[in-house]
């Protein structure tokens, strides 16, 4: 079934960050109606003013049960046909136990948790959709992106388990992978680490237009980037392979990414780096 995108009720998380702006943005030119979460209201309210329709801006916290209670009370007065669950936070570095709570909670049950909640909503729908934004990371562990590849990875399975759980149903989910992309969740040492590896990094309207893609084609998987899909087989059916190919990274990626100040970006996701087979591969190709 073609969907009819003026028709369309659509909640998205993570509104606030650099994907949020880009896909909301890529929506509303479509004629849907925008449901705008995120934590940062100031920042949703700009986003709302550049859009080309006024939209429906609620500031919530996903992993909280008020914040996920809030969203549900202003979707139960509109007819919601499509969730987007693309929040999502990462820690970048050492390995750092005080970050693995809230990154989780965010990543990976939050989404979970908030798709209950919704499925209701959207079980009353014709047809509808619920997207999980993950990461060429969820399909590859790469250093110093530990806690965050393990959500990416949980986030993936689980949508791969409720495509088939809902197949007899008219709830469609999707997973949509992005690589290396552009936005303010990269600070100044995962910039420097992927012009050293020479990293191809997207735009977020890159993202926000597969996005459309995958919708309209109702699409089950969309991983953005030939030779990520690639990796990630490869990494599927040899993984001992890629450990010794990146282990010839791993200087590179300690030198900017392991220091005492690792961050937590918040209200995007996370889409560091993409991974390069520099010693098999033509130099400035990106995996």
């Amino acid at each position: 079934m073609a969907i009819k995108w003026e028709n369309q009720v659509v909640l998205l998380t993570g509104a606030s960050g650099g994907i949020g702006f880009a896909m909301a943005k890529a929506l509303d030119k479509k004629g849907v109606q925008l449901i705008l979460t995120g934590r940062n209201e100031e920042r949703l309210h700009q986003l709302n003013a550049l859009l080309n329709h006024s939209h429906k801006v609620v500031q919530a916290d996903i992993t909280a049960a008020s914040g996920r209670k809030k969203i549900c009370h202003v979707c139960e007065r509109l007819p919601i046909s499509i969730l987007i669950n693309n929040a999502g936070i990462t820690q970048v570095g050492e390995f750092s136990e005080a970050a693995i709570p809230n990154i989780i909670n965010t990543n990976l049950t939050a989404p979970m948790l908030l798709t209950q909640e919704m499925m209701p909503l959207l079980c009353t729908m014709p047809q509808a959709h619920v997207v999980n934004v993950g990461s060429a990371f969820g399909g590859i562990g790469f250093a110093a992106h530990g806690v965050y590849c393990a959500t990416k990875f949980g986030i993936k399975g689980w949508t791969e388990a409720m495509i088939r759980e809902n197949f007899d149903t008219n709830v469609n989910f999707h997973y949509l992978a992005p690589r290396a992309t552009n936005t303010a969740i990269n600070d100044s040492r995962v910039n420097a680490m992927n012009k050293a590896l020479k990293n191809t990094v997207d735009s977020p309207e890159i993202v926000a237009d597969a996005l459309i893609t995958l919708l309209t084609n109702n699409v089950s998987r969309r991983e953005l980037g030939v030779a990520e899909r690639f990796f990630t087989k490869l990494n599927a059916l040899f993984p001992s392979l890629v450990d010794k190919a990146l282990a010839k990274q791993l200087g590179t990626i300690k030198k900017h990414t392991f220091t005492h100040h690792s961050s937590t970006q918040h209200d995007q996701i996370g889409h560091h780096s993409s991974v390069q087979l520099n010693s098999e591969r033509k130099k400035g190709s990106s995996l």
